[in-house]
């Protein structure tokens, strides 16, 4: 009997064989590891992925499903995936063990060793429990008549894993993204022709480059004939410049307002199409202004060459095409979040996986890093310095203040910019101005009184509830922007910001720090509650941005009423304030400040993330042979789903989404609790929801001013998903109402 993978109905002549899907998916996953020279070893877990589905049991399940008479039903157990991770882990040495984690896991996940979040997932104990599968008949027939091809050639190590980092781990990561990629591709192909036809998404690198570069020649030549203008200039032509240096990392460290997106763009362009590297990834930290970003791309590039991928992305500028590409990222250009590239490195899930080998071969530039958490930094930078060291990766480290990110060889980090440009003077177009007694704090009234002197002005507060005490005793017509406002209101908000700009108007504005990374606004005199110096450097950013005043603009520091509670902001303020204590204080406009800042924040803060190498850093013998050498066993001991659990950029147990009713929320809330959490709904109201800390959402639903849905196909149980009750609770002023004591007289009524 022919053993089969796949079924689609009554007549089996159609159905896929095992024999044609496993040779699809070795061949698909040989070509996605090709780049890191990992072609043989992928191709032999594509091999042997499936080889449990020719047990009697699966193929009387494909029967059943189908309604085919089966002369031999076998009702027994039809699980598959552990039959080729036992077989790699028995035959096929060392890498075959690293193999197994990738077959065992095609389905489920990437599994742990032993114990961690999820014992039930313990490749130590599937390896015993499931070993009798490969003596059945069915399977040891199909191994003896296929372990011939398999086993063509001996397996090599791909390049020299290191005893001292995570180099074998990513490697199984690694491949395990072109495993569960090229079984998806294949199975989709097979099973949905129409669907896996239309997967192509854009146009090579090499046909964009010229129209981004015709837009740039032409921006620059319509820009006014400014000294900022002049400098930024130089700044792309630095960048292009670098462009031909190999690939690895780079640095691109240009202070604010220097151009850095476009700039950093032409790099990649250029390097890419100089080294063969085959798309651009735009990594960015707050999807409040990856849309900025993704929007100046589509608009050069076209739409169809740009897929704009994170949670809060317009589902209106989704098409079917660009739904497929965010699955695995098999795009030209990628604009992402922080969040979803490096949490995906650190998944353990098919699904969140299956984009990373697309990473391989690409230009990355991390925009504004030094925003990455500090209790992740040593992880992240090991992600960056695998992916460079052996996965033909080059970063672009952007940012607007030196970095200081331990766990990276600065040495090894090339600075495109070069120190003869002079951009920290050149660029200086404020005044930082630090309160002269750190030791007395204003009042809110006495910061308002201030900000009223000014027609123009922006103010930045270290948390929400800052933001909406100073907003209340501000004059009608002052604007407030904070994260207690949905993603679409704030798109609207930061639009009319830049609307009163540009013509002039009076404009008064109470942020939060949401404001300071790339939100491309330009204000003559910015106030900075006392914070961290890389958050005022951000601040001070926004002001005076064009250089167009005629003298310096102001960046006024102020001691808020309070200082920020014990955790990371505290952190950042105490650290500055050691560096202020100096003889002499600092000069912020000489970038070498910024280095000792983080250097005193990263040991203030202490846990970098350094237990990630427990879980993923296992020794590797020092001498490695031919690979076919035995290693100890305990070389493969990976807590793959430990790590991802711990492996959380944003604490989901500590916040809640809630859903507000804005624009048109109310329509799609209504089509919610008809038909439940279907996809496209739950995608179009990402752009109506407010995290809030679990606390706040407790208080919130004993108010009545938030509740849980009861929704299908669960009517009956709690669904986890929370909605605004009252109108009043979200207001068109400030957003979600976080610290109102109760409802309102109108509510009452209702």
């Amino acid at each position: 009997m022919t053993p089969y993978a796949h079924s689609n109905g009554p007549d089996d002549s159609a159905w896929q064989s095992l024999a044609d899907h496993s040779v699809g998916v070795a061949r698909l996953a040989e070509c996605f590891a090709s780049p890191f020279l990992s072609g043989s070893h992928a191709a032999l877990s594509g091999n042997c992925h499936d080889l449990g589905k020719a047990r009697n049991a699966f193929q009387s399940y494909l029967f059943r499903c189908n309604g085919v008479e089966d002369a031999n039903p076998d009702y027994g157990d039809r699980t598959h995936a552990m039959a080729g991770a036992i077989w790699l882990w028995r035959h096929a040495g060392n890498l075959g063990k690293a193999l197994a984690y990738c077959v065992a896991g095609h389905h489920a996940g990437l599994p742990d060793w032993s114990g961690g979040v999820n014992p039930n997932g313990a490749l130590a104990v599937s390896l015993k429990e499931d070993a009798p599968v490969l003596d059945e008949d069915p399977v040891r027939e199909w191994i003896a008549s296929h372990e011939k091809e398999w086993l063509r050639e001996r397996l090599s190590p791909p390049f020299l894993f290191s005893r001292d980092d995570s180099s074998l781990s990513f490697w199984i990561r690694m491949m395990y993204s072109c495993l569960v990629d090229a079984d998806f591709l294949d199975t989709e192909a097979f099973m949905y022709p129409a669907q896996s036809a239309i997967r192509s998404f854009g146009q090579p690198l090499s046909a964009l480059a010229d129209a981004f570069f015709a837009h740039l020649d032409e921006k620059q030549r319509a820009a006014p004939e400014t000294e900022v203008n002049r400098i930024r200039a130089e700044i792309r032509s630095a960048c292009e410049q670098a462009a031909a240096m190999p690939p690895g990392l780079f640095s691109l460290t240009v202070p604010t307002g220097g151009g850095k997106t476009l700039s950093g763009t032409a790099f990649a362009f250029k390097h890419a199409l100089r080294h063969g590297l085959k798309r651009i990834i735009y990594v960015i930290p707050y999807t409040s202004i990856i849309e900025q970003t993704a929007d100046v791309l589509r608009g050069i590039l076209g739409p169809e060459n740009v897929l704009e991928h994170h949670s809060n992305f317009d589902p209106d500028k989704e098409t079917r095409q660009s739904r497929l590409a965010s699955e695995n990222w098999d795009a030209p250009v990628v604009v992402t979040t922080s969040v979803q590239f490096f949490e995906s490195l650190y998944a353990c899930k098919s699904s969140r996986c299956r984009k990373l080998h697309n990473i391989a071969e690409s230009v990355v530039v991390l925009d504004e890093v030094q925003l990455l958490p500090s209790k992740l930094l040593l992880p992240c930078a090991e992600a960056i310095r695998q992916l460079a060291s052996h996965y033909r990766v080059s970063f672009v480290l952007s940012t607007a203040t030196q970095l200081n990110l331990p766990g990276l060889d600065t040495s090894s980090i090339r600075e495109i910019a070069p120190q003869s440009l002079d951009l920290y003077h050149r660029l200086k177009r404020v005044r930082i101005e630090f309160p002269a007694d750190r030791n007395t704090r204003k009042s809110w009234d006495e910061v308002a009184a201030e900000l009223r002197a000014h027609e123009r002005v922006l103010c930045v507060v270290n948390t929400r509830r800052d933001c909406r005490t100073l907003f209340d005793i501000m004059p009608e017509g002052t604007i407030h922007l904070s994260a207690s406002m949905c993603g679409a209101h704030r798109s609207r908000v930061i639009g009319e910001i830049k609307r009163k700009l540009a013509n002039g108007e009076p404009v008064r504005v109470i942020s939060t720090q949401l404001v300071e990374a790339g939100v491309d606004i330009d204000f003559p005199v910015v106030y900075r509650a006392f914070t961290g110096l890389a958050s005022i450097a951000q601040s001070a950013g926004r002001c005076n941005r064009e250089g167009l005043l005629s003298e310096l603009g102001r960046v006024i520091v102020f001691m808020p009423p309070k200082q920020s509670p014990n955790g990371e902001l505290r952190k950042q303020e105490d650290a500055l304030l050691s560096l202020l204590c100096r003889p002499g204080g600092i000069d912020v406009v000489d970038a070498k400040a910024f280095p000792d800042y983080f250097g005193i924040l990263h040991r203030l803060i202490n846990d970098l993330g350094r237990k990630f190498g427990d879980w993923l850093g296992v020794p590797v013998p020092a001498e490695f042979g031919d690979g076919n050498d035995h290693w100890p066993d305990d070389v493969f001991h990976y807590q793959f789903r430990e790590a991802a659990a711990a492996f959380q950029m944003i604490d989901d147990s500590a916040q809640a989404s809630v859903i507000v009713r804005y624009d048109d929320s109310d329509a799609l809330i209504s089509s919610l609790r008809a038909a439940g959490p279907k996809r496209d709904i739950m995608r179009r109201l990402q752009r109506y929801t407010v995290n809030v800390p679990r606390r706040t959402l407790d208080d919130l639903l004993a108010k009545g001013l938030v509740e849980e849905l009861r929704v299908p196909p669960k009517p009956d149980t709690p669904s986890g998903i929370f909605v605004q009750t009252m109108p009043s609770a979200y207001s068109e002023r400030f957003g979600l109402d976080l610290f109102r004591d109760g409802l309102s007289v109108e509510d009452n009524m209702q």
